[in-house]
């Protein structure tokens, strides 16, 4: 049990520089919103710069809370025993995209993205579900040619691990859990963290580097 995102994200921080290289090029992405309160913590004991990287989840057409898969700005996962129609399909993505650019606009502003080519990316988030946003965020950092990505989760399922590991360079998951009904179930503090919050921290980070 963790107390909030910010003692998830310390605790992350301090596994991950038992891992890193002290002259390795690293930048941490965190996945908004909730992961970039976490990614903050993690980027400050890292002493490394921070970004975000957005996804969003995919629902089905019967109950939207349920995921069929997740959307970045240029890559697309699927949960492949789903049923899709194609249609419905070409829709979400197109929605979840324009979703992705209003957010993007709302948290970066006029300030671009960090360049990932050659540095060892760090994506963060609060927790795994599904595991599809994270696949799609692996993704689309794949596309920028990084030197390596590193997951590095506080709480996930443990069969989500076992399929996400394959796709990545390496993984920190701090709980591994077989009984996994959601992510808040193991913070003692899990309130909703609001689009202004996510600025904000964006700004502290830009401000110290």
């Amino acid at each position: 049990m963790f107390k909030d995102r910010i003692e998830a994200g310390q605790k992350l921080g301090h596994e991950l520089a038992k891992v890193l290289d002290p002259i390795e090029k690293g930048i941490v992405l965190g996945l908004p919103r909730g992961g970039v309160v976490t990614a903050f913590e993690v980027a400050k004991i890292l002493d490394l710069p921070m970004d975000i990287i957005v996804t969003r989840k995919i629902g089905s057409a019967l109950n939207s809370e349920y995921a069929i898969g997740a959307v970045s700005q240029n890559t697309l996962v699927l949960n492949e025993n789903e049923p899709i129609d194609n249609h419905y399909l070409k829709e979400q993505v197109l929605k979840e995209r324009q979703e992705i650019s209003r957010r993007l606009n709302k948290y970066r502003g006029e300030r671009r993205p960090l360049d990932l080519k050659d540095k060892t990316v760090i994506l963060v988030d609060d927790g795994l579900a599904t595991g599809f946003t994270m696949q799609a965020a692996v993704k689309e950092v794949r596309i920028q040619r990084p030197y390596r990505i590193i997951v590095a989760i506080p709480i996930a399922p443990a069969d989500i691990v076992h399929n996400l590991n394959n796709l990545v360079d390496e993984m920190i998951i701090l709980k591994k859990e077989p009984l996994f009904f959601a992510v808040g179930q193991f913070y003692e503090t899990f309130e909703q963290v609001n689009n202004d919050e996510v600025v904000e921290l964006l700004k502290k980070s830009w401000q110290s580097r």
